[in-house]
């Protein structure tokens, strides 16, 4: 017994510290001031490293608002610019289509041109036919497709020529039509016995008439030619023909 007690309260027994008790919300008062004031040199030391290589945080922010500006005005100059290309595009566009649209009329001049031409030929032969045999006849016969599958038109110009001037032609026209169909030949002939537009057909001159009309034909036929004709009490007075 006696041997324990020297054992634990004698020279031999351990050492112990005494240390000042401390409460734990003051700890972490001093933890939280000692992160505090580490974080604001940390922040001190970032900034003043920065300032020495040349960065200044107002001075870039002032670079960057500058930036900004100028991307402001950029976007502003193109969006005027894209108007402009657009009011340019506008322009080229109805520049093109006046250009096509003065194009079609010069080639309608020129077809006029030639109209009248063979007109002022045709009625010079008719002025050095005075004198021949009196009879009429069929020129410039046109045979044109009218755009829609199946559908022609036609122009001619019948006059009468030589002899007495003042006789009248009173008749009609006939077309004949030949055609390709299905590798077989075929013909039409206009007007038809029981047409209702017979009376298109019907013309009356007693020097020169224009005649210009329409026809139609199966869809899958081919006009392979036309003929036309000026009939007068059931004789045909005159005729020509165009291949096609």
């Amino acid at each position: 017994m006696l041997r324990r007690l020297r054992s634990r309260f004698g020279i031999s027994a351990p050492r112990v510290a005494v240390r000042t008790h401390i409460p734990w919300y003051w700890r972490a008062l001093a933890t939280i001031a000692v992160l505090s004031i580490s974080f604001a040199l940390a922040g001190w030391v970032y900034d003043a490293g920065r300032k020495i290589a040349g960065f200044d945080r107002r001075e870039t922010e002032q670079e960057m608002n500058l930036l900004r500006d100028r991307i402001a005005e950029l976007e502003q100059e193109t969006a005027k610019l894209g108007a402009l290309a657009n009011a340019s595009e506008s322009t080229v566009q109805i520049e093109r289509t006046a250009q096509q649209q003065l194009v079609r009329q010069v080639k309608a001049l020129e077809q006029e041109n030639g109209r009248l031409k063979e007109d002022l030929a045709f009625f010079e032969n008719l002025a050095s036919a005075e004198g021949k045999e009196a009879g009429f006849t069929i020129n410039r016969l046109r045979i044109e497709p009218n755009g829609n599958p199946g559908q022609y038109r036609y122009r001619m110009l019948a006059a009468a020529q030589g002899g007495k001037k003042d006789r009248e032609f009173r008749g009609s026209v006939q077309l004949v039509i030949s055609l390709q169909e299905e590798g077989k030949s075929a013909m039409m002939i206009l007007p038809e016995p029981n047409d209702a537009a017979r009376k298109k057909f019907i013309i009356n001159f007693k020097h020169f008439q224009r005649i210009d009309g329409a026809f139609q034909v199966p869809v899958a036929a081919r006009v392979t030619s036309v003929e036309a004709r000026l009939i007068q009490d059931g004789i045909t007075r005159a005729s020509q023909t165009v291949m096609l």
